[in-house]
């Protein structure tokens, strides 16, 4: 009788403990999507700025036609829907060395540099850097602890039992990003 009994208290207690334990992967399955919604958008917000920044740039620099053709056609691709983050991180990076090419031209027009309007734009698209950044940060912090939980023992055989994966990282691949900045004297 008090076999059963132990049992029984064995089988109550790992159901418990497989209950929270599912339970703790939904909620960091959503603390995963909810943040990548944040990035996202944050990212729609970046793509909204960059057509009134190409009009502004356009207006003076009209004849640098090829660059600003290629932050419309990396906008384009940045913006598409559906992307993992892998894929949307490399379309970042696009877009990105799109823009830098964008502030290099203007760089050569110093009416366009003092422009109000492109002033305004370029300090709500670096706001919005910042807040994508901070977003990325977010993610990747709920991404790790879903990967974490998803590899650790014993979580791991609950993981597999109810196909719980790990999330992909939104990772920058821009190559300037990693190097170290050179400074001179």
């Amino acid at each position: 009788m008090w076999i059963l009994i132990a049992v029984g208290v064995v089988l109550a207690l790992f159901a418990i403990w497989a209950v929270v334990t599912y339970n703790g992967f939904v909620k960091l399955r959503n603390f995963v999507e909810e943040s990548w919604k944040q990035i996202d958008v944050e990212l729609h917000r970046r793509y909204d700025l960059i057509p009134n920044l190409v009009e502004t740039v356009k207006g003076y620099a009209g004849h640098e036609r090829q660059t600003l053709e290629a932050v419309t056609a990396a906008r384009s691709a940045a913006a598409s829907p559906g992307a993992t983050p892998a894929e949307q991180a490399a379309q970042e990076n696009m877009l990105t060395g799109a823009l830098r090419q964008l502030f290099a031209v203007a760089e050569a027009y110093p009416d366009l540099k003092a422009n109000q309007n492109f002033l305004e734009l370029q300090t709500q698209l670096t706001e919005t850097e910042d807040r994508i950044a901070a977003g990325r940060r977010f993610y990747n912090a709920n991404v790790r602890a879903l990967n974490t939980k998803v590899q650790s023992f014993p979580p791991n055989v609950v993981a597999r039992m109810f196909n719980f994966k790990e999330a992909e990282y939104f990772e920058a691949e821009d190559p300037t990003v990693r190097q170290a900045p050179e400074v001179r004297f």
